[in-house]
């Protein structure tokens, strides 16, 4: 099973901004549902935002909503999230799943799948 490639990590200062890349080979990425997750240590995973197949719907959770922004690049197979405005509390492994499902975005966290190995986001002063 092919898995997805999270980059673009790494460590800033509050206030500061990252933007977080999800790659695959070949181009089917274009064609499902996009989440990205993140999980710090001893907290439970949380899904962050997703966007639909089309790219024409997005959502948020309510700790990013105008913070995170969610974007796809068909041309370039990809996914990104621009995070600006970074706390310290925005601190995890940031993961991409992609959701295969007619639901999407609407789907349980469980219903995504390919897995990649995540990106760390630290954010210390």
């Amino acid at each position: 099973q092919s898995q997805l490639v999270e980059s673009g990590g790494g460590l800033v200062q509050p206030g500061e901004s990252l933007r977080l890349s999800c790659t695959a080979s070949g181009s089917f990425l274009n064609y499902y549902a996009v989440g990205w997750f993140r999980q710090a240590p001893g907290k439970e995973r949380e899904r962050v935002s997703c966007i639909s197949d089309s790219g024409r719907s997005t959502n948020y959770a309510d700790s990013v909503r105008g913070r995170f922004t969610i974007s796809r690049d068909t041309g370039n197979n990809a996914v990104y999230l621009q995070m600006n405005s970074l706390a310290p509390e925005d601190t995890a492994t940031y993961y991409c799943a992609m959701n295969r499902g007619i639901v999407g975005c609407g789907g349980f966290d469980t219903d995504f799948g390919y897995w990649g190995r995540g990106t760390q986001v630290t954010v210390s002063p």
